[in-house]
């Protein structure tokens, strides 16, 4: 575990593991770099670069405003740090959005670009519906886990998987980092400079995610120039986790033809 300062003084907490290309790999909304537990293996080839985002894991966590953009400005802070002048950035969820700053705002430290079930934010991209908000916002707090596993995963994984899942936030999280995450994801709109994204990029999203519907991926990738788009068929959210035969290789060919 590393250390990273950024210019307004919160220390943000890293890991970097392997050697070659470097390749940082962000995590959704209230999570910290466990996220990628499960698949960070399939990456070897690369030097993989995570963080705990600020308010997560062993990160500051200041009670103040944060967004997907700051968030992006912390990612330069971890990369000045390692020493890395460019890296591919491969981001799912609100680390997608997270990524989308990254790439439109700090072009010269991204190599390729891989956005997995994310969204432009804004008025322009598709929001969950009011069912799937009404499931998570229950007051039985054990039915509301289990309806986030439930748009994470399909019934088939859950039930030979027991957990424990590593996607579904980070348990030390304090209430008040856990509320300006929620605010910086929902804040979220890069709709206007999408098109200025000069990073070779692909968008990867399940068909049947509806946590961030799939309606998602291809308003990106038209939206992003020369962005490929790849639908992985009866997916949910956690799609680099239950399909990671399918997500993994998918995204290390891309990576590879952007070498």
């Amino acid at each position: 575990m590393s250390f990273a300062t950024t210019p307004g003084g919160v220390k943000l907490s890293y890991q970097v593991r392997g050697h070659g290309r470097a390749l940082v790999l962000l995590q959704g909304q209230a999570n910290d770099h466990r996220w990628w537990d499960s698949v960070r293996a399939d990456f070897d080839a690369f030097q993989t670069i995570t963080l705990d985002y600020r308010g997560t894991g062993d990160s500051d966590k200041p009670d103040e405003p944060y967004s997907t953009r700051g968030f992006a400005a912390d990612v330069v802070a971890v990369l000045d740090a390692a020493g890395v002048r460019q890296a591919h950035v491969y981001g799912t969820s609100m680390g997608g959005r997270v990524a989308q700053w990254l790439a439109a705002e700090h072009a010269s430290r991204v190599g390729a670009l891989v956005l997995g079930c994310s969204s432009p934010g804004g008025s322009h991209g598709v929001e969950r519906s009011n069912d799937v908000r009404r499931s998570l916002a229950q007051p039985d707090r054990a039915a509301a886990d289990r309806a986030l596993l439930e748009l994470m995963y399909t019934p088939g994984w859950l039930a030979t998987h027991p957990g424990p899942y590593r996607t579904t936030g980070d348990p030390g999280m304090p209430a008040h980092a856990r509320r300006r995450h929620l605010a910086a994801s929902a804040g979220h709109d890069a709709w206007d400079v999408l098109p200025g994204i000069t990073a070779p990029t692909l968008v990867v999203h399940g068909t049947d995610d509806v946590f961030n519907p799939a309606a998602n991926a291809p308003l990106l990738a038209g939206r992003i120039p020369g962005a490929e788009l790849r639908l992985i068929e009866g997916a949910r959210h956690a799609y680099f986790e239950e399909f990671r035969q399918v997500a993994s290789p998918l995204v290390l060919e891309f990576l590879r033809r952007h070498a």
